[in-house]
């Protein structure tokens, strides 16, 4: 019994999340009790587990982690200030006469709400609340009205910034650090958020394409699913839609564009982004508009100064027109500032910076929670002799690298249809992605792939997170299983854009190979 210890551990994990613990303490309790076991018969030496300070340091020292509780806090800044409502309404008006008009409506939305805010949850049920009950009242099927909603929603995990693309560039970058060990090469090279982040967007796009495709054939062929709506509906008008659409592209172009192109690191243009949605929070909730227009203008002006022309206030060689450029960058400093404390206070007043705050906490304590937990986890499960038994598995797959990859796809495939993909990523990924990359898969490619799939388990029944967040935000006449029929389409999507990357790699790595 003692040589399968690994594999009980592992079902042992499987069977207690399942019964409705805690996971981070589901996590960690097996770990601890598996590590005894090991000790106990003999198949691991439990000075082993001193290594897990290290880990833990590790963890809290970890300079990319530090960007997920910032851009957690951009999202739910962002979710608190009604940017939906107003986004959907816009997007219905816009496109609602259109045969499937408004499920386009709601897909476009989900996306920007991607770019802008990466939270699967408060995109679904803020959508759930408000674009379902529309759709329903315009005559569209329930189940795909349903379908909708939770796809757009899931776009949040594929489309950067997200949590998921920031633990799965953290998560690659360590097995590919691994493989190149292994390898007998010490001078490594690492891989960073902002490579994942070029990678993801030609991918996330390319499903964006699909659901549009899908939606509009649909409704060309079955009307009656996706009629356009009621004749009296008005159009917006330009300037509605360019408020409406206009400041979350440029905070999704400031925070992006400042990591592709190499001028921020992830953790400083995350810090951008909370400031950012700080601002346009105090624009839409009663701070002074021109106050708040003047100081974003300043503080965008005082980025780009700084960065052409920087000047070092404390060197003695500094000539006149160094002070004055100086001078000059200081007052942008205090307009900006200015601006944002104006917006804070308005968020205050509103209760929006205290509730995000609260969001920020909880999601953040959850998912380090995990990863400590994880690391625990991979600790005795790699003490048990689990690595070198997924390497023989993979190793044994018939058709080399190309069915070890399948049978790997194919087991988070499963996995996600019960689990959370945090709980995927840390304690599955770093067992089978070093061997994948050894086989000789791109590492970014293949960390494309896996997002893709994890990013489907948010809508895999029986318990895909978005199927649980719509369910508790649709009408009372929407079924659960109206919920789960409605998603099946875009699984199959899904599948299609993993087909899509797997057969067209530049899809995933042309971007990041211009850009690194």
């Amino acid at each position: 019994m003692s040589a399968w210890l690994d594999l009980i551990m592992f079902g042992a994990l499987f069977a207690v999340i399942l019964l409705g613990f805690p996971v981070a303490f589901s996590i960690a309790g097996t770990a601890v009790i598996f590590a005894f076991l090991g000790q106990a018969t003999g198949a691991m030496d439990i000075t082993l587990m001193g290594a897990l300070g290290q880990r833990v340091f590790g963890l809290l020292s970890n300079q990319v982690l530090i960007a997920i509780p910032l851009f957690v806090l951009m999202g739910a800044v962002l979710e608190k200030s009604n940017i939906a409502e107003e986004l959907l309404d816009m997007m219905g008006r816009l496109f609602g006469r259109v045969r499937g008009g408004l499920g386009v409506s709601v897909v476009l939305v989900g996306a920007l709400l991607a770019a802008s805010t990466g939270i699967v949850g408060a995109t679904v049920v803020a959508m759930g609340l408000i674009a379902l009950p529309g759709m329903l009242r315009a005559g569209y099927d329930p189940r795909v009205a349903c379908g909708i909603v939770c796809t757009a929603g899931t776009l949040g995990q594929i489309i950067p910034p997200s949590t998921l693309l920031i633990i799965l560039a953290d998560v690659m970058s360590n097995a590919y650090q691994q493989a190149q060990y292994e390898q007998g090469k010490f001078a490594v090279q690492a891989l960073s958020v902002g490579q994942f982040f070029a990678a993801a967007l030609g991918p996330g796009l390319v499903l964006v394409a699909l659901y549009l495709i899908y939606i509009l054939i649909r409704g060309w062929l079955r009307p009656d699913d996706l009629p356009p709506s009621p004749p009296g509906l008005a159009r917006p008008k330009s300037a509605e839609v360019f408020a409406a659409v206009v400041p979350p592209i440029l905070l999704i172009v400031a925070v992006l564009g400042a990591i592709l192109g190499g001028v921020a690191t992830p953790v400083e243009a995350a810090s951008v982004g909370a400031v950012g949605a700080l601002l346009l929070t105090g624009y839409r909730m009663g701070s002074n508009k021109g106050l708040v227009l003047a100081g974003t203008a300043a503080l965008v002006l005082l980025g780009v100064l700084a960065g052409v022309f920087p000047v070092r206030l404390q060197r003695s060689d500094l000539d006149g027109a160094d002070r004055a450029l100086g001078a000059f960058y200081v007052v942008l400093t205090v307009l900006g500032g200015v601006a944002v404390i104006g917006a804070l206070r308005a968020g205050l007043r509103g209760r929006v910076v205290q509730e995000a705050l609260t969001s920020t906490l909880t999601m953040t304590a959850m998912i380090f929670a995990t990863i400590l937990a994880a690391g625990m986890f991979s600790l005795v499960f790699v003490g048990l002799g689990g690595e070198e038994r997924v390497a023989e598995i993979l190793g044994a797959m018939p058709g080399g690298a190309t069915g070890a990859l399948i049978f790997v796809m194919i087991f988070i495939f499963v996995l996600g249809c019960f689990l959370d993909f945090v709980e995927i990523s840390v304690i599955v990924l770093p067992l089978v992605t070093p061997p994948l990359i050894l086989m000789g898969h791109d590492p970014i490619w293949l960390g494309i792939l896996i997002a893709i799939n994890l990013q489907t388990s948010f809508l895999t029944p029986p318990f895909g997170f978005s199927l649980f967040y719509l369910r508790g935000a649709a009408p009372p006449e929407i079924t659960t299983g109206q919920i789960y029929a409605g998603v099946v389409p875009f699984i199959g999507l899904q599948a299609v854009g993993v087909m899509l990357v797997w057969m067209l790699p530049t899809l995933a790595t042309w971007l990041p190979s211009a850009i690194f």
